[in-house]
């Protein structure tokens, strides 16, 4: 494993990319400790010490919240941003004449995905100023203020956005997942050290925390183990008689992944869940806007409800967007491929729909079920303090499986053996 690793660091590529990625990972980390001028640290730290949906907003910005530094927005509003293209693209014919029209109709879409990133961070970031006025955190007061820390914390935001472009184009893996991971993995270490303190007082019992960890341990094995597994249809090429030479004659498959979009469902479900729940805690001084905030918390059971229907919902829309079955049909039709026992054209398009529907139910399940199992279990044991809740799982699992497949794939494209067990 170690000589595989160190094979990385050998080719010069890779030695650059994988330092390139890590330098602009330091980047974020330092950023991340950058305060907006004018914050009361002591409230600040009042504010979060009471948990619920501020210290689910700041997994996702990897702790930046919680300093409320100039990376506080995160990569949110960059998320959310791609969220409603994407959803625009299935319903506007323009947008997805531009999706099918090649490289220049994709970058387009791009960059009305920025756009909208910039339109969505002012709007969160005047509402992160607003609730940390109303919460006293802000020593300062006044529009003039109002408007530094607006353009302070968009700017961060496309700062960020900006990184993990990067970092996908000149690093390793997906800029944005590894932003995001990088800020889960960085809160892990703080969280180890206040629970292990906790156990020492006795406020947390070590029986309990150790069967935490065993489950969750657990749960990253069963994570791994769908991540990798597939749907394997048969597909048999027909022989073809080309001059003197015979093509085709083998059979193969086509791998359909059970959790076919990985980790962007449970990213997106978060995202659309966390911006209402943000909205209500902004104007939480009337009753009702307080009701709503209260049954948005993340412990809440209407939470859990919504997040385990947006992540099937996500995980179909993701799946139906990225995997085309009558573009696989034709383009088998056209090599000469064949399902056994499957008539090629319609009916093999709708064998495989049939087949992806099935497999992507089951996906969805599965990932709705490593995302509640935590969050019940976190309820059973009482362990608050350590937060390895089933969305930091699945976005650290998943992030880290797709960044170690890619560097595998690297190095068997320069003829080394990769590290990935056979």
């Amino acid at each position: 494993m170690w000589e595989s690793l160190l094979k990385l660091f050998r080719v010069p590529d890779l030695k650059r990319r994988i330092i390139f990625t890590i330098s602009m990972l330091v980047v974020f980390r330092v950023g991340a400790h950058i305060p907006v001028p004018g914050i009361d640290p002591k409230a600040l730290a009042n504010v979060f010490s009471q948990g619920g949906i501020l210290g689910f907003l700041d997994m996702f910005a990897g702790g930046a919240l919680s300093n409320f530094s100039v990376l506080a927005l995160g990569v949110m509003p960059y998320i959310n941003a791609s969220i409603i293209i994407q959803l625009l693209t299935s319903v506007i014919p323009q947008l997805e004449e531009l999706a099918r029209s090649g490289e220049e109709g994709r970058n387009k879409i791009a960059q009305y995905t920025r756009w909208g990133a910039i339109l969505l961070a002012i709007v969160q970031a005047f509402g992160i100023t607003v609730w940390m006025e109303n919460l006293g955190v802000v020593a300062v007061t006044g529009w003039g203020y109002r408007i530094t820390v607006i353009l302070t914390l968009a700017a961060g935001s496309m700062f960020l956005m900006w990184l993990g472009e990067l970092v996908s184009d000149f690093g390793i893996g997906n800029g944005i997942s590894l932003i995001i991971f990088g800020g889960i993995v960085a809160r892990l270490v703080p969280q180890f050290v206040r629970t292990a303190s906790l156990i020492r007082v006795g406020e947390i019992n070590p029986f309990l925390f150790a069967i935490t960890l065993i489950v969750a341990v657990f749960i990253i094995a069963f994570v791994v183990e769908f991540q990798e597994a597939q749907r394997k249809i048969p597909v048999q090429y027909a022989k073809r008689v080309v001059g003197r030479r015979v093509y085709g004659g083998q059979s193969t498959h086509i791998p359909i992944r059970i959790i076919q979009g990985g980790v962007i469902p449970i990213i997106f479900a978060s995202s659309i869940l966390l911006f209402p729940a943000t909205l209500a805690q902004f104007f939480q001084g009337s009753g009702f806007m307080k009701s709503i905030a209260d049954a948005l918390s993340p412990d809440s059971a209407l939470y859990i409800f919504l997040y385990g229907a947006l992540i099937i919902f996500f995980t179909y829309f993701y799946t139906a967007v990225t995997f085309n079955p009558m573009e696989l049909a034709e383009n088998m039709k056209k090599y000469g491929g064949f399902v056994p026992g499957i008539r090629p054209g319609k009916p093999t398009v709708e064998y495989i729909d049939r087949c992806l529907s099935r497999i992507t139910l089951w996906g969805s399940l599965v990932l709705v079920f490593i995302a509640v199992v935590p969050n019940a279990l976190e309820r059973l044991t009482k362990v608050t303090t350590f937060y390895f809740g089933g969305t930091a799982i699945l976005i650290m699992v998943g992030v880290a499986i797709e960044t170690v497949s890619q560097l595998e794939a690297q190095l068997l494209m320069r003829h080394y053996e990769g590290f990935l067990k056979k």
